[in-house]
């Protein structure tokens, strides 16, 4: 269903993660989906990616995450069943279901293989500025409404200036008694001085 979605259009895509995580093998799939993606897939993280849902973070072409979202990655878990050899058995699974996890956190971060395998056998917890400087995200999500064009706050102080200097000379020079409007511009220059 997922893969219908994601191919039933194109060009650049928005994925929103807020999941505690869940079955790496899934994971792995819809990685792999947005991966083999041909646009642009930009991963928003709202609430948490942890677990599994890190690795599907991994995929994103810039990664986003609210100020206040978190990340965690850790070692893979199952359940087993069985005498020793079934026990070892699960255990060589779980170290190579590891390394997989541990091929996207490097492609993403650039961070070395023994430093990753650290982080996951610490179960390490990640805000929002944590993982951008780790790598495992690019940015925080930012409030549009907040973020004005630099254009409306664009100016030019000396175009500023000739306007007031302007407005004030046109006013002083429809008072026929008071001061001389070269005063006042002599003035103003002072003033500038201490601003």
């Amino acid at each position: 269903m997922f893969r219908d979605e994601l191919f039933a259009g194109n060009g650049p895509v928005t994925i929103w993660v807020n999941s505690p995580g869940g079955d790496c093998i899934a994971a792995s799939q819809i990685y792999s989906m947005l991966m083999d993606y041909k646009g642009n897939v930009t991963v928003k993280i709202d609430g948490i990616a942890a677990s599994a849902a890190s690795v599907i973070a991994m995929a994103g072409t810039k990664v986003l995450m609210a100020p206040t979202a978190l990340m965690m990655i850790h070692n893979p878990a199952t359940a087993a069943f069985g005498d020793h050899v079934d026990m070892q058995k699960a255990i060589e699974m779980l170290d190579e279901v590891k390394e997989s996890i541990i091929n996207a956190y490097e492609i993403k971060t650039g961070l070395s293989h023994t430093q990753l395998s650290h982080m996951m056998d610490e179960t390490t917890w990640m805000n929002a500025k944590k993982a951008i400087e780790l790598g495992f995200a690019d940015d925080l999500l930012t409030d549009e409404k907040l973020t004005a064009s630099s254009e409306a706050y664009a100016f030019s102080a000396n175009s500023v200036e000739k306007a007031l200097i302007n407005r004030i000379s046109a006013k002083a020079e429809k008072k026929p008694a008071g001061r001389k409007v070269s005063d006042l511009k002599a003035h103003l220059d002072t003033v500038k001085k201490f601003i």
